[in-house]
């Protein structure tokens, strides 16, 4: 399932890089820390590899 925005885009990144041990998990915030504990490493990759041309930076709900 591809990202629907830039920053959706970049928040899975920044969870994937964390689940990976990349980063420290403690500096993630807001939809990244959520998406660390409810998403598997490839659900993530499918998120973060989503191509941002074209994408809103954000969408509302």
């Amino acid at each position: 399932m591809p990202a629907k925005s830039e920053a959706q885009q970049k928040a899975a990144g920044a969870a994937l890089a964390a689940k990976r041990g990349q980063a420290p998990k403690s500096r993630l915030k807001g939809a990244s820390k959520e998406m660390v504990e409810s998403m598997s490493e490839r659900q993530l990759e499918e998120f973060a590899s989503t191509k941002r041309k074209g994408k809103p930076e954000r969408v509302s709900h």
